[in-house]
């Protein structure tokens, strides 16, 4: 067994003692819980955690960028033409494709989702509307990227990570606040606190509030939540569609999946709402595509049967799991009329970053020292730590890797 039994909790990795008291907070509502290898501290909910319910829906372990996931595509050209050209690929790539908050390109990105999903005539979702036209296919920023791969085989993979951008993010803040106002009126009024004695429980102790799902407010928030995963699919189609245009190529193979997402699902004879925040559904035979550091090795994988698999409610990670905040890693900065100014050092220096990026050997565009691989776990060492309920299919090393600029403004970012 690769899995340790902390107060009942199945966890996997070594276990951080954050992360561990809110999944352990979460268990007292849920009817089963989980913790991924790749697991660190989040709002509410760890990054890493599998929250399942019979009848209740939980807004903050499905997150504020709801279904955040992956897209990989195999395309149909040479390794060798792309490796020989990787400098223009990435340049037309940064070009083409929107990093942050602002469109860089100005072609027309359109879906049928806008014409014909009754979700937009809820209130929240209509007023929104607008902001979800302008942003779609557009990546953000944070950790999400868009990455060119050659696998074990030389073969050429894109990758991107990002998920429904403004639309999800604002939603989530509706229905987080909704929920936290009812369980509220159903609970005695405790003592504020001090400011900062509040944020420390909104970081570490708060439990996460729910929604039943035949409530009118569940009912609403299940819609908006599967509009905006309709939403990160159609993103995530159009910029993979979109990079294999620019290298005129052809897609013969994708793997696809949320990890910030609640799905209804039979697990132990029971129908269950399973919350995955920062973590990749896994059934056997299920494909995923996850992603490691730009420094390190992504890969594609599949969920194979096993006693494992039964407790991770056949899951697994998202990704190599941070080491380090982003504060930590990159400093701490401020806004002062539209520039970014640091106002303490972070921990990484910027040539510590890209000599890792050189190590591997892919080239670069954008991306900050909050996303150096110094700030990650290995990803390799994390799926060892699932390979009992993994198979992995190919392992793919970074040819390009382009993410968002260190100076980027997006509150949308995760």
């Amino acid at each position: 067994m690769t899995v340790e039994m902390i107060h009942g909790v199945p966890v996997w990795g070594d276990p951080l003692d954050n992360a561990v008291a809110q999944i352990l907070n979460c268990a007292g509502e849920a009817d089963a819980v989980a913790l991924m290898a790749d697991h660190h501290l989040g709002y509410s909910v760890p990054i890493g955690g599998v929250v399942a319910y019979r009848d209740k829906l939980n807004p903050a372990g499905v997150g504020y960028d709801i279904a955040c996931g992956n897209k990989a595509v195999r395309l149909d050209i040479p390794a060798g033409e792309v490796k020989a050209n990787i400098q223009t690929i990435m340049d037309d790539v940064w070009r083409t494709i929107s990093f942050g908050i602002g469109r860089k390109n100005k072609e027309r990105v359109d879906h049928h989702l806008f014409d014909d999903d009754p979700a937009w005539h809820l209130p929240v979702a209509h007023n929104l509307k607008k902001l979800a036209a302008e942003q779609l296919g557009t990546v953000g920023s944070g950790n999400h990227y868009v990455d060119i791969f050659e696998d074990e085989k030389s073969r050429i993979w894109i990758g991107v990570h990002f998920g429904s951008r403004g639309l999800g993010h604002r939603l989530a803040t509706h229905f987080m606040k909704a929920a936290d106002r009812e369980r509220a009126g159903q609970q005695q009024p405790a003592s504020a606190g001090s400011k900062r004695s509040r944020r420390r429980r909104s970081a570490l102790d708060v439990v996460p509030s729910l929604l039943e799902t035949e409530s009118d407010l569940g009912r609403e928030y299940l819609a908006c939540m599967l509009l905006a995963g309709r939403y990160a699919y159609a993103g995530r189609d159009w910029v993979c569609n979109r990079v294999a245009k620019l290298l005129g190529a052809r897609i013969v193979e994708e793997i696809h999946n949320h990890h910030n997402f609640a799905w209804s699902e039979e697990h132990r004879g029971e129908t269950l709402w399973v919350t995955r925040k920062g973590a990749t559904p896994a059934f056997p035979g299920q494909k995923g595509f996850v992603g490691g550091s730009m420094g390190d090795i992504s890969v594609v994988l599949e969920g194979v049967e096993s006693r494992e698999g039964h407790l991770a409610l056949y899951s697994t990670v998202h990704g190599a799991g941070r080491l380090m905040s982003r504060t930590q890693a990159a400093g701490r900065f401020r806004w002062k009329k539209g520039r970014r100014i640091q106002v303490k050092a972070g921990q990484i220096p910027r040539e510590q970053m890209l000599d890792s990026v050189r190590k591997i050997g892919a080239t670069l565009r954008g991306a900050g020292t909050d996303e150096a691989p110094q700030a990650y776990k290995r990803l390799p060492e994390v799926l060892e730590h699932h390979r009992n309920t993994i198979r992995i299919l190919h392992t793919l090393r970074p040819l390009g890797v382009a993410m968002a600029g260190e100076n980027e403004y997006d509150p949308y970012r995760d």
